[in-house]
C-alpha cells in the first residue's frame, strides 16, 4: 500500500490527480446509468433518474475521492462509488420531486440503501407503497450492482455492520425530512432525540446533518480493502465520520443552501442556528473535530485533505457569495490556512472551467 505525503503543495497535487484519473471515469459509469434510466417504461421515473444525475453529478465526483485512498482497486471503488450515490440522488428525487408524501412509501424505497450493503440478500419490492414503479429494473440494477461490489472486500465483514447502520440513520432522515410541513420536525425530534439524550457535543439538527452523509459508507468501503484491518480502526473511522466529517459535509451543504431553502420552504439544518456568529463557530468546531479525529486515523493525511476538500468545494459555490452568507465565507477562509485556500483557488479554477 502507498502511503501519502500530503502538505499544501501536495494536498494540490491529489486534487489534480482526482480530477484527471478519476473524473473521466466517474463520467464514464454515469453515462452507462444514463442509457440504463432511459429504458424506464414510466416516463416520470425515467425523468427523476435523469435528473438526479444531470443536476447531482457532482455528489458521485465528490464521493468518488475515496477512489484515492490507499490500497483500493480504483475502478471496482468508483463502480460502487457512481452506483450507490446515483441511487441516493435519484431516491432523494423520488422523495422531494414528486408530490408523494407518504412516509411509508419513502420509508420502503430506502430500503434499496440497507440492502446494497447485504449481499446475498434478495431486493424488496421498493415501490410497494409508492404511486409510480415501472422503472425498468433500474433501482434494482443500482442495488445488484452494489451488492456485487461490497462482495468482493476482503473485509466488508467487519464494517458491515456499521455501513448498514449509517444506511437506515440515511434512511430514517429521507423518510422523515420529506414529509408534510406540519408534521417533519416532530417526526425527526422524535426520532433524533433518543440518539443524542447522552451527548452534550452535539445538537438534534447536527446529528441530523451528519445521517444525511454517505461519506462514512464511502470510507468504510474503502477501508475494507485492507485484508488485515481491525475492529479498532473501524470503531475510530465511524468515531471520526460520525458526527464530524459527515457532519460537516452536511452542514456545508444546507449552509450555501441557506436562501433558497428559506425561499421554497425546504428544511435547512444550518437555520436553526440563531445568527451567523453561530454558524461559524458551529460549523468551526465540526472543522477542527473533524481534523483532530482524522489525526487518529490510518492515513490520517487522506482523511485531513477530505476535509479540507469539502471546504474548498463548498465555499467555492458562487451560492457562497450570497449577501447573507459571504461574511462567514470570508472568516472561515481567513482563519482555514494555507492548504484550504490553495485548494479553494483550485476549485474556482476548475468551477470556471465546469470541471465541477
Amino acid at each position: 500500500m502507498n502511503t501519502l505525503d500530503i502538505g499544501p503543495a501536495n494536498n494540490v497535487k491529489l486534487i489534480y490527480r482526482f480530477v484527471t484519473k478519476v473524473f473521466p471515469i466517474v463520467k464514464e459509469e454515469l453515462e452507462r446509468w444514463k442509457q440504463q434510466a432511459r429504458q424506464a417504461p414510466d416516463a416520470r421515473l425515467s425523468q427523476q433518474a435523469l435528473e438526479s444525475i444531470r443536476l447531482k453529478a457532482f455528489h458521485c465526483q465528490g464521493g468518488s475521492i475515496y477512489a484515492l485512498y490507499p490500497g483500493i482497486d480504483r475502478l471496482e471503488t468508483i463502480r460502487f462509488i457512481v452506483a450507490y450515490q446515483t441511487m441516493s440522488d435519484y431516491l432523494d428525487n423520488l422523495v422531494d420531486s414528486m408530490e408523494v408524501q407518504d412516509e411509508k412509501a419513502f420509508f420502503q424505497l430506502h430500503l434499496a440503501m440497507q440492502e446494497a450493503l447485504r449481499p446475498g440478500v434478495a431486493p424488496s419490492n421498493y415501490y410497494l407503497f409508492y404511486p409510480y414503479r415501472e422503472d425498468g429494473g433500474y433501482l434494482e440494477l443500482l442495488v445488484k450492482t452494489c451488492q456485487d461490489s461490497v462482495r468482493k472486500l476482503p473485509s466488508f465483514a467487519i464494517v458491515q455492520e456499521d455501513a448498514v447502520k449509517l444506511a437506515e440513520l440515511y434512511s430514517y432522515l429521507q423518510t422523515y425530512k420529506h414529509l408534510a410541513v406540519n408534521v417533519r420536525e416532530s417526526k425527526m425530534l422524535g426520532w433524533i432525540n433518543p440518539h443524542i439524550a447522552d451527548n452534550q457535543e452535539i445538537t438534534v439538527w447536527e446529528f441530523a446533518a451528519a445521517a444525511g452523509s454517505t461519506l462514512g459508507i464511502f470510507c468504510l468501503y474503502a477501508a475494507a480493502f485492507n485484508p488485515e484491518l481491525t475492529l479498532e480502526q473501524v470503531k475510530r473511522i465511524n468515531e471520526t465520520y460520525f458526527p464530524w466529517i459527515s457532519g460537516l459535509h452536511i452542514l456545508l451543504d444546507y449552509f450555501i443552501d441557506l436562501r433558497e431553502d428559506r425561499e421554497t420552504e425546504q428544511l435547512n439544518f444550518v437555520s436553526y442556528y440563531q445568527n451567523s456568529g453561530m454558524i461559524y463557530d458551529r460549523l468551526h468546531l465540526f472543522v477542527e473535530k473533524s481534523l483532530e479525529q482524522a489525526d487518529r486515523l490510518e492515513y490520517a493525511k487522506f482523511h485531513q485533505v477530505v476535509v479540507k476538500g469539502l471546504l474548498a468545494m463548498y465555499l467555492s459555490d458562487d451560492k457562497s457569495m450570497d449577501s447573507d452568507i459571504h461574511f462567514v465565507v470570508k472568516k472561515m477562509l481567513t482563519n482555514s490556512g494555507i492548504g484550504v485556500n490553495l485548494l479553494y483557488q483550485l476549485c474556482r479554477q476548475l468551477r470556471r472551467g465546469k470541471v465541477i
